[in-house]
């Protein structure tokens, strides 16, 4: 199972041509900072995404996130590479 760290809709673009969805969808809101790699979705359709920036609205801060390339386990692959001895 993947634990995600904000909950979206990966279809839902506004104006602005990113993903949105609101900061109170954050499991941890600390983690939603612009340039943050985050993963974004839901447990069904997970996917590494970057916080490009937060916009105050008037319903509540609003999340912009640009979705990375690729499947989750490919990323998983590249951390395992990057943290394991050679």
């Amino acid at each position: 199972m993947v634990s995600v760290d904000i909950s979206c809709d990966l279809m839902d673009e506004d104006e602005s041509g990113y993903v949105w969805t609101f900061l109170r969808e954050a499991r941890d809101q600390r983690l939603i900072d612009p340039g943050a790699i985050v993963v974004a979705g839901d447990e069904d359709a997970p996917a590494v995404a970057e916080v490009v920036e937060i916009v105050e609205k008037p319903v509540g801060p609003v999340v912009h996130l640009r979705l990375l390339p690729g499947a989750i386990e490919d990323y998983e692959a590249l951390v395992r590479r990057a943290i394991t001895p050679a």
